[in-house]
């Protein structure tokens, strides 16, 4: 991949473990708005299913009623039916209403909770599916410069650990929030019904509980914060390190030690930062629960001392059902701080959420992009007109990777190109499908600015073959229907017959049904380079981007791979980014690049003639100068 900076290293992306990540985080950062309200984003994604949440908030409100009426049936069962005031003894068949009642509430509640849980669950995991959609949706709409300078680890990290990090404010939180409420306030009114010396005793430490409780929550979140960026890191190590490339690279330099080194630091913090937001507000909610389990005994006391000064004619079964109803505040409470503080948690995910939905893609279609005309007469035709290119992550101060190239390719011509590593031979097939835009001049395909067409009109037309072929853990037949799902067996064998495939194929147990392997690696290297080649063809595109496809191959592969090439070539127009150049000397036209410029065009012959710089390419690769006629 020839890229500004020297060679194939050189380019967007740098090294194996550079800073990447780090620097396209930075972009992120830059690129993503401010989230101005982040409770009225989190709200607009429950707005399709407002009709469940509606009949969610209507079982909540029911069943928080509903369970405060048994602690009020308390008082009267003590009251009215164990030890009525008249003093007559008990009252069973009152009890016993009592008592039917508050079995058939029990009842009626417990099933409005599990109605209420399956519906919370339903919108809760719905509403994460489709953010995890959203943002792989974002993902495919960005520009190739993004993934280049973001290692795959980290937007892993970001689909299932940040996501999955909301999931349980996402189920529970409606729920949680209106039932608890509705629980606490009418807990409260009842308790104001049954005594209000005792309520204020009961409450009076409250505000300072939600004061402590925020602060908490303010620590939760900055923790929660580094937690998911060491869950980053540590995802993207993994797919670093255990694919099969990483494991073949490890092996080859007896890295795995270090490898485990690395891996373990990298769990060390995790596991850390996981203990820190584990135990942050532990002390918060032990005391609390000591507070508020301590409540009915100060209860007792305090309305001992009332009772005895003559301030109250409370009952026992007051005293009974007031410490009923207290005890249900305990559970609320705590479930309404617990959901406090992970909304707070949460936060911090979900800002890292809308950080990636917020990015916009800095190439799309423009306002009235056109498709490509299939019968438009120039079709295939490609022209660059006075291009200047510099990656995003160039310094200023660098020289462009194109300067000012101009060139013109005419439909079913096969045009080379060929210089030195670094030249920018790579972006002019960067720059013709779109995947990265001009700095400056135009690029045309089929007469028209590439930034003016349709850009998936245009990909469609353009088929790409590169050195590092790619192939999907799948089979030969679903690596082949990529380029066209709904293609018959009949399509696949006569592109695979094309390609020079078709009998290795066949020669397969499974046959086309056979698993390739993770990247193919259960093939061989020319193996897999012509079912690339059996893909594009099932394509079929105007234009045929050849990428040092041959580079890589031994001889004897290379041999079969370029008569599937030339079979690939014919009847389209093919630009071949090459580095043997024994491989493109029948091609119609030959741009030599240097430095970012065309330095030299014309065929084989004209440009051997000319002794220049392809003269010399080739009498370096060959050992001697060749003879011209």
């Amino acid at each position: 991949m020839s890229m500004h900076g020297g060679g194939r290293g050189g380019g967007p992306g740098g090294g194996r473990r550079g800073g990447g990540d780090e620097e396209a985080q930075r972009a992120v950062n830059a690129a993503a708005p401010k989230i101005p309200n982040l409770f009225r984003r989190v709200v607009a994604l429950f707005q399709p299913h407002k009709s469940k949440i509606a009949l969610t908030v209507i079982l909540v409100l029911i069943g928080a009623a509903l369970s405060v009426i048994p602690p009020l049936l308390v008082e009267q069962a003590f009251d009215v039916g164990l030890f009525p005031r008249d003093g007559g003894g008990p009252n069973l068949p009152a009890l016993t209403r009592i008592v039917v009642v508050m079995i058939g509430i029990f009842v009626v509640a417990t099933g409005l909770g599990v109605w209420q849980t399956w519906l919370t669950a339903t919108v809760g995991n719905t509403v994460m599916g489709e953010l995890r959609v959203g943002l792989f949706r974002k993902l495919q709409a960005m520009e190739l410069s993004f993934f280049t300078r973001t290692k795959t680890g980290v937007i892993q990290s970001r689909l299932q650990n940040d996501v999955g990090g909301v999931a349980g404010a996402l189920s529970n939180t409606i729920s949680s929030v209106l039932g608890n409420t509705v629980t606490v306030l009418a807990a409260f009114v009842a308790m104001l019904l049954i005594n209000w010396q005792l309520t204020i005793v009961a409450l009076i430490l409250m505000p300072i509980l939600v004061i402590a409780q925020r602060r908490v929550g303010q620590v939760r979140a900055r923790i929660a914060t580094k937690t998911q960026e060491s869950l980053s890191d540590m995802t993207a190590i993994t797919q670093e390190t255990l694919s099969v490339s990483g494991v073949l690279l490890s092996k080859s330099f007896n890295q795995q030690p270090a490898e485990i080194q690395r891996y373990s630091g990298a769990n060390e913090e995790q596991v850390d930062l996981q203990v820190k937001q584990t135990m942050s507000g532990q002390w918060f909610f032990a005391m609390v629960n000591i507070f508020l389990s301590s409540i009915p005994a100060i209860v007792y006391l305090v309305a001992g001392f009332l009772v005895t000064g003559g301030a109250t004619d409370i009952t026992a079964g007051a005293i009974v059902a007031f410490t009923t109803v207290q005890s249900r505040l305990l559970f609320p409470l705590m479930a309404l701080m617990r959901v406090g503080l992970d909304l707070q948690t949460s936060g911090a995910l979900f800002a890292r959420i809308f950080e990636y939905l917020d990015l916009t893609p800095s190439i799309s279609n423009r306002p009235g992009a056109v498709p490509v005309a299939r019968d438009n007469p120039r079709l295939g035709s490609v022209e660059f007109e006075g291009v200047t290119f510099r990656y995003p992550d160039a310094t200023p101060d660098s020289r462009p990777t194109l300067d000012n190239v101009s060139f013109s390719i005419l439909p079913g011509e096969f045009a080379a190109f060929v210089g030195p590593s670094g030249a920018g031979k790579t972006t002019v097939s960067y720059l013709v499908p779109r995947f990265y835009d001009a700095t400056g001049g135009r690029v045309l395909f089929a007469g028209t600015d590439v930034r003016d067409l349709d850009a998936e009109s245009l990909v469609s037309n353009i088929g790409i073959v590169s050195q590092e072929t790619y192939l999907f853990h799948a089979t030969i037949a679903e690596n082949l229907r990529y380029a066209k799902p709904d293609a018959t067996d009949l399509e696949l064998e006569t592109a695979a017959r094309a390609a020079n495939i078709h009998d290795t194929i066949a020669s397969f147990e499974d046959g086309y049904n056979t698993v390739v392997g993770e990247r193919g690696y259960r093939l061989s290297g020319g193996e897999k380079q012509r079912i690339a080649i059996a893909r594009v063809m099932l394509k079929d595109p105007a234009v045929l981007v050849l990428d040092e496809a041959t580079s890589a191959l031994d001889t004897i592969s290379e041999r079969v791979v370029q008569r599937a090439l030339e079979a690939a070539s014919a009847g389209r127009t093919t630009i071949a980014i090459a580095h043997r150049l024994s491989t493109i000397v029948k091609a119609d036209v030959i741009f030599v690049i240097e430095a970012g410029r065309v330095a030299e065009k014309g065929t084989h012959a004209e440009l051997l003639a000319r002794d220049g710089i392809y003269a010399r390419m080739f009498e370096e690769q060959l050992g001697s100068r060749p003879l011209v006629d």
